[in-house]
């Protein structure tokens, strides 16, 4: 089901649906905890911040059976971690329903702000339902919890699991991982970029707003080839444009269009760090645990840039910015100045700092030389 589709149904029909719903009765906690399912709508980017807290209820029940229900547009990203039983698409009706059958000890909403997930939650019957309270949606779940604008997105996630007895835990990436079908299939389509240093560009956004541009990109990769970093694009469909005019002066490698989400998860694994803005590919790469330069403006920093001396975040910090909230950016009326602000020049320096510093570029000592012979070519 289409993006904005889902969103329109869920103004029009969720708050409805969530007021004639029956509260849930309160019962105590199951003395075992020996299924439990997560639900999880949304971009790449919310299921790369689950992980962690997957791997924590392994740990804390390592003989329980864990479901994700996902969409078709994230649910690949379960299938890097090898917890998971089974994922069902919620946007896939007989896969919706199959899930509904299924009786869970627990279920775990993880979607922030819409309410028809908790609807769903609400509908499994589950004695522990647990879920954000940011609106009328809290009334369905026997433990509602609160929610923070201001707190990284996997912090959020770790306080879902506190009713499970479940604690904060450091996320120490990588916490996913291609696999092995997908990296024998990165090799064949990297063969030209065998054997050098290369840098992985994702030049797409879900939204407009997001977007650097592909000439920008273009100028940063040509300045990397001086280097001879070499230099992959990777996207979808949409993104195959952008993709050739960032490489239309031979400086590397256009994938877009041309790998799946696992495949393309194998293809970052095998760079030396991954460009890119505000993203769901961006946090993949976090969570696969390759170094990132990240280019924000209407996203929030503080919940979704990545941590770590790993990444470098580029944020011009404008009054207006961020402008996002629960996933909705409004309109910008100065044509997302936020992001325009971001040369390519600074956008090269970050990339070749942090290459230097996880040893992608041979020695510190001549990185100087090497940005002066690159921005006067």
């Amino acid at each position: 089901m289409h993006i904005g589709m889902m969103k329109s149904l869920d103004a029009a029909i969720g708050r409805l649906a969530v007021s004639l719903m029956p509260r849930p009765a309160m019962k105590p906690k199951p003395a075992s905890i020996g299924t439990i399912l997560l639900i999880r709508p949304g971009g790449i980017g919310d299921a790369v911040h689950l992980i962690p807290a997957i791997d924590a209820i392994r740990s804390a029940y390592p003989d329980a059976a864990i479901d994700v229900l996902a969409e078709q547009r994230n649910s690949a990203i379960f299938g890097l971690t090898p917890h998971v039983r089974h994922i069902f698409r919620y946007d896939r009706p007989a896969e919706l329903f199959r899930a509904l059958r299924t009786a869970y000890d627990a279920v775990i909403d993880t979607e922030q702000w819409h309410r028809l997930s908790a609807v769903i939650a609400r509908m499994t019957r589950a004695p522990v339902l647990i879920g954000f309270a940011t609106n009328e949606r809290a009334r369905l779940f026997t433990h509602p919890v609160a929610y923070s604008q201001d707190d990284y997105e996997s912090d959020s996630f770790f306080r879902l699991l506190a009713p499970l007895g479940i604690g904060q835990h450091e996320v120490s990436p990588p916490f996913l991982a291609a696999p092995r079908e997908a990296a024998e299939q990165a090799d064949v389509l990297l063969d030209g970029a065998k054997g050098r240093t290369f840098v992985t560009i994702f030049p797409g956004a879900s939204i407009p707003e997001r977007r650097w541009g592909a000439e920008k990109f273009g100028k940063v990769s040509e300045m990397l080839a001086t280097l001879g970093v070499a230099i992959v694009v990777v996207g979808g469909r949409e993104d195959q444009g952008q993709g050739e005019t960032i490489v239309a002066h031979g400086a590397g490698l256009n994938l877009a269009g041309r790998t799946s989400l696992s495949e393309t998860a194998a293809v970052i694994q095998e760079s030396a760090l991954l460009l890119s803005g505000d993203s769901g590919v961006l946090h993949m790469a976090v969570g696969l645990g390759v170094p990132t330069v990240s280019l924000f403006g209407p996203g929030r920093v503080k919940k979704w840039a990545p941590r770590g001396e790993r990444h470098l975040v580029l944020d011009k910090g404008l009054p207006c910015s961020p402008c996002t909230t629960f996933g909705t950016t409004p309109p910008c009326p100065i044509t997302a100045q936020c992001m325009r602000e971001i040369a390519a020049d600074e956008v090269f320096n970050a990339v070749t700092v942090l290459l230097t510093a996880t040893g992608g570029l041979p020695s510190a000592c001549c990185k100087r030389e090497w940005i002066e012979r690159a921005a006067a070519s």
